[in-house]
């Protein structure tokens, strides 16, 4: 093979590898992390969950950092550009510092067939080995028990939230898709629990295993008002408490699941009051319900399934009156849309209906068509070719009271986020 050198070569090389996108599995990953001696000596904190699982890591990144402490934190997927799947300390990793360590997994794997994702997950794994973090947040890709973050033994697990999202994969229920997600616990080990109404498979498998098993409602909980907020664990309660930075009524469970955690592992990192009052003050995570005032008002959220599109229609019902919304949306073609469209039906003056770039993703024609089939009332829909060419329509033909809407599929907020924020005529706070 021809030696590459640049970030861009190393994933198209990862693209070509293997036939399939998705082969779920740890054997073949495993055999490769071992033969790179791939571990960390730090506390490790993996975060599984339908929604809920990227806001979870940024609000246990902030509180570190503000804690003094180095952290190594992997998520996926990304908005814009790849190497923000890695942040050490805080920062994206440099394009530059991450081909090594694709060269690493190279040489490593031979013999051995690895999924864009597994190989991704390798080299990202080892540069954060190398960096010497004293936390190593990862989040899950899709499902937990055997996805390629799970080769790594976590010292505190984190279950978000459980709902129906990748079925073909996971299960056709909210039990098996939670028993998935709960395969990423350990013996002996946290898990914390922040769904208020877990499938009685997860906790079952946090027993069985003897897991040190922390529950919403029983070992933590938080309480609040319109001012501020409170959380209470096992022997320690924390009042007072700012609202996260994140907006969104969901992000206190998060906020919760994330203070539990940090009390689990208080013995091995701890952090004060004033570095959780900080971090989930300054806490930032582009395109979860990214609100950018101007005329028309700009909304970003990359809610892609029912559970978050949920969430999102609470979210915007609550951020008052506007006269009328304006929603981009593109998605992936193995998403169940219908519940999608009923919950922002009411909500939703006009449509624009986009492709993707990439083959899994529902055209855009094919969105107008399913739209049509439970829309309950005429609403304008147009189709466009690219997220780009359709935020530019809705900014055409928004008022300047309006609200526009991008949501959907990361390559969906992506897309327009690809160059920065983008700029509506009133000047942005």
């Amino acid at each position: 093979m021809r030696p590459m050198d640049s970030l861009d070569a190393w994933l198209a090389h990862c693209e070509r590898l293997h036939p399939t996108t998705i082969e779920l599995g740890l054997a073949r990953v495993r055999d490769v992390a071992q033969r790179l001696d791939l571990r960390f000596d730090c506390p490790v904190v993996t975060v599984a969950g339908t929604n809920g699982k990227g806001s979870t890591c940024a609000m246990l990144e902030a509180i570190a950092l503000q804690a003094g402490w180095c952290t190594g934190v992997y998520t996926s997927p990304h908005l814009v550009h790849f190497e923000e799947r890695l942040r050490i300390a805080g920062e994206i990793a440099r394009p530059d510092e991450l081909v090594a360590h694709f060269a690493r997994v190279e040489a490593a794997r031979q013999g051995v067939s690895l999924t864009y994702f597994e190989f991704t997950t390798l080299a990202i794994l080892s540069r954060m080995m190398e960096a010497q973090v004293d936390l190593a947040i990862l989040e899950v890709g899709l499902g937990g028990r055997l996805d390629a973050v799970n080769i790594v033994d976590t010292d505190c697990a984190i279950v978000t939230s459980v709902d129906l999202d990748h079925m073909d994969f996971l299960g056709p229920d909210r039990e098996s898709i939670g028993r998935e997600k709960a395969g990423i616990m350990r013996a002996g080990k946290p898990a914390i629990v922040a769904d208020p109404m877990p499938p009685a498979s997860v906790t079952a498998h946090a027993e069985a295993i003897g897991a040190d098993l922390w529950r919403l409602g029983r070992d933590f909980n938080f309480s609040g008002d319109k001012q501020q907020w409170a959380w209470a664990g096992r022997g320690r309660r924390y009042p007072g408490l700012a609202y996260p930075a994140l907006r969104g009524a969901n992000q206190l469970l998060n906020a919760s699941g994330v203070l539990a955690a940090f009390e689990a592992l208080r013995p091995r990192l701890p952090v004060t009051a004033q570095a959780i009052r900080n971090g989930l003050a300054m806490v930032e995570l582009p395109g979860r319900f990214q609100i950018v005032p101007g005329q028309p008002t700009l909304v970003f959220d990359v809610a892609h399934n029912p559970h978050a599109v949920a969430a999102l229609a609470a979210n915007l019902d609550a951020m008052g009156f506007f006269p009328a919304t304006h929603a981009v949306f593109g998605a992936m073609a193995d998403k169940d849309l219908a519940p999608m469209f009923a919950k922002m039906a009411p909500l939703v003056d006009r449509w624009y209906f986009t492709d993707l770039p990439t083959a899994r993703a529902a055209s855009a024609r094919d969105l107008s068509a399913q739209w049509a089939k439970v829309a309950a009332k005429p609403v304008p829909a147009s189709t466009h070719a690219s997220p780009d060419e359709a935020l530019r329509a809705a900014m055409a033909a928004a008022d300047p009271t309006d609200r526009i809407l991008v949501f959907g599929s990361f390559y969906t907020v992506g897309g327009v986020l690809k160059d920065g924020i983008p700029r509506t005529p009133a000047p942005h706070l």
